[in-house]
């Protein structure tokens, strides 16, 4: 049977009363059949003996998956948990206090959603029906409420417990969210960028046995207004992907009707048997694997194809499968014919892509159609292009002419999306902008029912274009 691994993430920070006993449990807490465990222990500078007690209990256990790692100075318990997010190599994370408020033993229960592929995320939760429950602070619990309220409020969730410390999720997602939060506010933070990566989340009942502050309690009324900072910042930020920019793909999560507009210019050509490259986060995979006989959603990045697989595992029709354009082993999975490869936003990005088109010729039977969609007009790259990793822009004539070396005969060339050109040279050419903000493209997305009425009718060229071509 095939393993994968769950990495339990430990911020520790003056614990030595109950670290030993807590790596006890960790160690010995039941996991489901086929899952290994790492236990990733991040010391935030403790005065007292807790970093050294880790070390000898490490020791005195050669034989399961542990380290130690040290962050100096002290940041609080949201610096050491991304840096065991950033340490962690398991096909999931789970967060763990180490304290004795959270109990190890219920490890496996939040792991049943993730390993049915029902989830991208779980969290345990003291307040839903559940074994047993400490009763304790009453102005605790009523600011955990509002807290929990509020960020529903931010991420249009339903959490009954978003400040449970249990927290298990994918970790391949988590790593691509940039975190920021140094203390508690992380909660609130990982809550409301997961939300708003479309991540499923579920809740399960876990039993809590919380400490008093005479036992150790750390947090406190400041933590709450910083929680509030964070749900307000969280929210508005257009920080919840990694790396400089988002990729057009994720940046167009955010445009809906953008996505339906060019849907509805592609999909009248579109066949029964169909392999899109660079599908991405599934944007327009959901429009157009309606009705075809197969459909093969594929892409370059790990965490995609993850993405994919667990939002179209449910529909027979549709595989989902990695595919690099610039690798040829990738290509030789493919042994069922077909009548179309979709290729939208990717071109561009290639070093070679003559060699990538002559590729996907491979992939088709003799007639089969590529629709290909590119960024158009050399005279309008700018930083955006830059930021995004764009190569090059192209004219309809280098484009029809390299189509047509690579063994297609064009069909036709579509122009789409004029009415966005100015907006791009003047954030991209004049004002040297890196990103466009999701306001922008919200207010945007809003008029495309105008955009689509005028858009032909502008006089300018237009900002991508759509090559539809048949294989010689």
């Amino acid at each position: 049977m095939s393993t994968a691994t769950l990495s339990i993430l430990i911020p520790l920070y003056n614990e030595e009363e109950f670290i030993v006993e807590l790596l006890n449990r960790v160690v010995a807490a039941p996991l489901p059949e086929g899952l290994d465990r790492e236990i990733i222990i991040v010391d935030d500078s403790s005065t007292d003996d807790s970093a050294e007690l880790a070390e000898a209990f490490i020791a005195r256990h050669p034989d399961v998956r542990m380290r130690l790692l040290r962050q100096v100075p002290n940041r609080g318990k949201g610096a050491a948990i991304r840096k065991a997010i950033d340490a962690a190599t398991g096909e999931y994370g789970v967060v763990q206090d180490a304290d004795l408020e959270y109990n190890p033993a219920e490890l496996g229960k939040l792991m049943g959603p993730l390993l049915r592929g029902d989830a991208d995320a779980v969290f345990g939760s003291r307040f839903l029906v559940a074994g047993e429950t400490r009763v304790l602070y009453f102005w605790h619990s009523v600011a955990n409420g509002w807290l929990t309220l509020l960020c529903n409020i931010a991420s249009d969730l339903n959490l009954t417990d978003m400040e449970t410390c249990y927290k298990a999720f994918r970790t391949g997602l988590v790593k691509t969210i940039p975190l920021t939060s140094e203390r508690f506010g992380m909660e609130p933070e990982l809550t409301i960028k997961l939300a708003r990566r479309k991540a499923r989340i579920y809740e399960t009942s876990i039993s809590y046995h919380g400490r008093t502050y005479e036992e150790g309690k750390k947090i406190g009324l400041k933590d709450a207004f910083e929680a509030l900072w964070v749900i307000l910042r969280s929210r508005f930020t257009s920080q919840i992907y990694k790396g400089p920019v988002p990729t057009a793909l994720e940046t167009l999560s955010v445009a809906p009707r953008f996505n339906r507009w060019m849907a509805d210019t592609i999909s009248p050509w579109l066949g029964t048997r169909v392999l899109e490259i660079g599908a991405g986060m599934g944007n327009l995979t959901r429009q157009f694997c309606r009705r075809r006989k197969l459909y093969i959603a594929t892409d370059s990045h790990a965490e995609y194809v993850d993405q994919l697989r667990m939002a179209f595992r449910h529909r027979p029709l549709v595989q989902v499968a990695s595919l690099n354009l610039e690798n040829e082993a990738d290509f030789r999975q493919f042994d069922t014919p077909l009548d179309t490869v979709l290729c939208l936003n990717v071109l561009e990005h290639l070093e070679d892509d003559a060699g990538a088109l002559r590729r996907i010729g491979n992939l088709l039977r003799p007639e089969g159609r590529l629709i290909l969609l590119v960024p158009c007009n050399p005279n309008a790259f700018g930083s955006l292009d830059t930021a995004l990793g764009h190569h090059r822009r192209y004219t309809r004539t280098q484009l029809t002419g390299l189509v047509e070396s690579a063994g297609f005969d064009v069909e036709a060339v579509l122009a789409f999306n004029r009415v966005s050109t100015p907006g791009w040279r003047l954030s991209g050419q004049i004002l040297k902008l890196k990103t466009i903000s999701a306001l922008t493209l919200k207010v945007f997305d809003r008029l495309v029912w105008l955009w689509r009425m005028i858009d032909s009718k502008l006089p300018w060229q237009p900002m991508s274009l759509i090559v539809i071509a048949r294989r010689k």
